[in-house]
């Protein structure tokens, strides 16, 4: 099953699509949205000022000044968010490594009140 899109997603996905300019019908296959969801997000970037309606063509939408500003900074959020979203995954192998070679092992390797004492010892040397 796929991943839900954040709005945040969505706008930028919108506004990468009428970089150059385009029609409800690009606009709502390149963003993958549907037509309700496509007029629901082109109102509300047109309220924020992100996307503007052509004046010599009024089906015809455009980015704003402001929308390519949010289209650069969303950009560089996303690179940094899956940066540290791929620390994230290694610091959880890494633990996960720590707790089958070490934890584990001393576990099995005594009773259950050793295992006890050695949580108590981690504890109160933290």
């Amino acid at each position: 099953m796929g991943q839900y899109r954040s709005r945040l997603q969505i706008i930028a996905d919108i506004l990468a699509v009428v970089r150059n300019g385009a029609r409800k019908t690009k606009i709502m296959y390149q963003a993958n949205l549907s037509y309700r969801l496509l007029n629901q997000y082109l109102d509300y970037a047109i309220e924020t000022d992100l996307i503007s309606v052509s004046f010599e063509d009024e089906g015809y939408y455009i980015a704003t000044k402001k929308g390519f500003e949010f289209l650069e900074k969303y950009n560089k959020y996303s690179q940094r968010s899956k940066q540290l979203e791929e620390q994230l995954q290694d610091v959880a192998n890494e633990k996960a490594i720590l707790e089958k070679n070490y934890i584990v092992k001393s576990a099995n390797s005594g009773s259950k009140n050793s295992l006890v004492r050695q949580n108590k010892a981690i504890e109160s040397s933290a």
